[in-house]
């Protein structure tokens, strides 16, 4: 399982922002290898958006989706700093009460 953790510091949405992150998001969780995705706020007001696949190629397939590429050139209209962590997942554990 391959995480992408995109951190965030927020600025300034405007409709461009809205629409665009609608969309991205519609079509990644329509990815065949879509498996959740998990969405954090730390002190601060840093977010982390953090989008489960099963594998590295659905993760090449959203990164060229067209409107991913089109936000990828605006991000600093719409924030105050960014990160991208792109982890592979080597197992997960729990009691399985929690979604994802």
């Amino acid at each position: 399982m391959i995480c992408v953790q995109f951190i965030f510091k927020p600025g300034t949405y405007d409709d461009d922002f809205h629409r665009l992150d609608g969309e991205i998001d519609a079509y990644a969780r329509r990815l065949p290898g879509y498996d959740h995705v998990e969405l954090w706020t730390a002190e601060g007001g840093l977010v982390n958006a953090m989008y489960y696949f099963a594998d590295q190629d659905s993760v090449a397939t959203l990164a060229r989706f067209p409107q991913h590429r089109e936000a990828k050139g605006q991000v600093e209209r719409w924030y105050d700093g960014y990160r991208i962590v792109v982890t592979e997942v080597k197992a997960t554990y729990g009691d399985d009460r929690l979604p994802g």
